[in-house]
């Protein structure tokens, strides 16, 4: 009788379990994990934007002048995203990451010993500049680390971490702002050198994927040029407004309904709750619905979920509200990256990044004056108007998207 001397084969995981899990999280490089490390770690110690009005109160600054000094800010932002951009693809992603981090916690001290609001509104366009500098070099680094399939799941799983990064920050930073401003300060900061220090010795220059030689690349022209992402950015120009209202008119609007502030409290916690819960469960269902079509539905159901805002007078109504647009930009939030990069060249990366954070900045200039000047009704019509316009939009285009995608 001849013995059977094959090893034994080690027990088969649950192929589900395993399916499911590498769905999500396989495949993907070294590289694209520390990018997504420390995106996690610098957004739970972005505090100080989100106080800054708190902040500014306690050095006496009337609301007149903090309303200008938030939006220079903005205006700081509308730079560092396009120099940010074009620093990337000049000196190389890696390095305009680490240099555009190690700005931050400059920029913000500057901020911190400003004297006066004059100083203060200048300070802040430098907190502005520096805070965009960084995420077009982070976004060039995903996407020259992966590609295809791989990298809509990369960029869903960085804007993924970045939602966790604001949810968890949220939970402590009161605390520390009770302790003084200037502990809001200090962690800020700290968290964008952890971040620089977390990309300088997990990145060696020599990994990073490049495909022009430094001190080759032009300018903004490659994205002017480009017709298609010309509109892909005044899509998501429109759908980043109205998404941004839910920042500005939606506490307006609880404020108006003689609700309280910790009204809009609980629609915050709905919306980061929601976000870090349905973001790993619905991305299977979007790749099957195909990114284009989740798009659009991303656009409806933010323009409408904003849109209903004007009926809600509750509580529970408001936070009914938040959960249907909160659905939408998680359907935004796991293909739109990916559907920029892809359609950026592999020379051009780090600007076609450059222009979407460009647009980001852009919006939260925007969607102020639009709640002020349109509180109300029209404000309402015009953003369920602009979601499903989008929709149809890029539903008309739909064909040239796929040829440019399919040609990735």
């Amino acid at each position: 009788m001849q013995l059977d001397t094959a090893p034994t084969a080690a027990p088969t995981p649950n192929p589900a379990r395993t399916s499911a899990v590498q769905r999500l999280f396989g495949g993907l490089p070294r590289q694209f994990w520390i990018v997504a490390l420390g995106t996690l770690v610098n957004r739970m110690g972005g505090v100080v934007v989100p106080f800054l009005v708190f902040f500014l109160g306690s050095r006496g600054v009337s609301e007149d002048a903090t309303g200008y000094i938030v939006a220079a800010l903005g205006v700081g932002g509308l730079a560092g995203s396009v120099v940010g951009g074009w620093l990337a693809d000049r000196v190389g992603a890696r390095s305009a990451l680490i240099f555009g981090l190690l700005a931050v916690p400059a920029a913000l001290g500057v901020l911190y010993v400003m004297p006066s609001a004059i100083l203060l509104g200048v300070a802040a366009i430098l907190v502005g500049l520096a805070g965009r500098l960084f995420p077009p070099a982070a976004g060039a680094l995903v996407a020259r680390s992966v590609s295809g399939e791989r990298r809509t799941r990369a960029f869903m799983l960085v804007h993924w971490a970045v939602n966790i990064g604001v949810a968890l920050g949220a939970g402590f930073a009161g605390f520390f702002a009770a302790r003084g401003y200037w502990l809001l300060f200090v962690i800020d900061g700290a968290s964008s050198v952890v971040f620089a220090v977390i990309i300088a010795l997990g990145i060696k220059r020599e990994t990073v994927r490049t495909a022009v030689p430094t001190g080759k690349t032009g300018g903004y022209g490659v994205v002017l040029r480009d017709k298609l992402m010309l509109a892909y950015i005044g899509l998501a120009f429109a759908a980043e407004t109205v998404y941004a209202l839910s920042e500005y008119a939606l506490p307006l609007a609880i404020r108006v309904d003689g609700l309280s502030p910790a009204v809009y409290g609980v629609t915050a916690v709905v919306n980061a709750v929601l976000v870090v819960v349905l973001q790993p469960v619905i991305y299977p269902l979007t790749v099957k619905f195909g990114r284009l079509r989740t798009l659009g539905l991303s656009y409806v159901l933010v323009g409408v979920g904003v849109a209903a805002t004007g009926l809600a007078s509750s509580a529970w109504t408001y936070a009914a509200t938040v959960a249907v647009w909160t659905v939408g930009e998680v359907f935004g939030g796991i293909v739109a990256g990916g559907i920029a990069a892809d359609m950026a060249p592999a020379e051009a990366q780090g600007r076609y990044q450059g222009a979407m954070q460009w647009v980001s900045s852009l919006t939260r200039l925007a969607a102020p004056l639009l709640a002020t000047a349109l509180f109300g009704p029209a404000l309402w019509w015009l953003t369920a108007a602009a979601g499903i316009g989008g929709a149809l939009v890029l539903a008309r285009l739909g064909g040239k998207f796929k040829a440019r995608l399919a040609a990735a």
